[in-house]
């Protein structure tokens, strides 16, 4: 059996233990705004401050709204994962439901050649990094097996 997987960054998202992994948001009860990462002290809703702060689980799924590539490798605490550093994607995604944009690495072998502005994206659990007793897991997008661009 292999190591416990944890999320790399705690309080930001749940691995279901299906490969996947939920986001863990805040939604303002007065204004029903959605923010991630998750609020913990107050509502940035304008006019919203003494509203109420309810936890609730995001989307899994969305639309490509922007992309890019890290072709330089980031400053700490990113820990590189190939020496040497390969770049990757990052993705910017459109959840419906919530009007919120969420960036997040794209799986390794996706590049920016195979994205395009639209096209639908699915959350995916994958490991960041390991040490001697846990493997630290973060979310990363993937496009939708199948998937089509987004109907304007």
């Amino acid at each position: 059996m292999g190591k416990p997987q944890v999320p790399a960054v705690e309080g930001w998202f749940t691995l279901p233990g299906d490969g996947t992994a939920v986001l863990t948001g805040t939604r303002c009860t007065g204004s029903g705004t959605y923010f991630f990462p998750p609020e913990r002290v107050m509502s940035r809703a304008p006019g919203f401050a003494d509203s109420d702060l309810e936890e609730v689980e995001l989307s899994t799924t969305g639309t490509l709204w922007s992309f890019t590539d890290a072709q330089y490798q980031p400053p700490e605490p990113y820990i590189p994962v190939t020496d040497p550093y390969e770049p990757f994607a990052l993705a910017a995604v459109l959840l419906e439901k919530e009007q919120l944009v969420v960036m997040g690495q794209v799986v390794a072998g996706v590049g920016v050649a195979d994205l395009e502005v639209g096209m639908e994206m699915t959350l995916v659990a994958d490991t960041l990094y390991e040490d001697d007793e846990n493997e630290y897991v973060m979310w990363k997008w993937q496009p939708v097996a199948g998937g089509t661009e987004a109907q304007s």
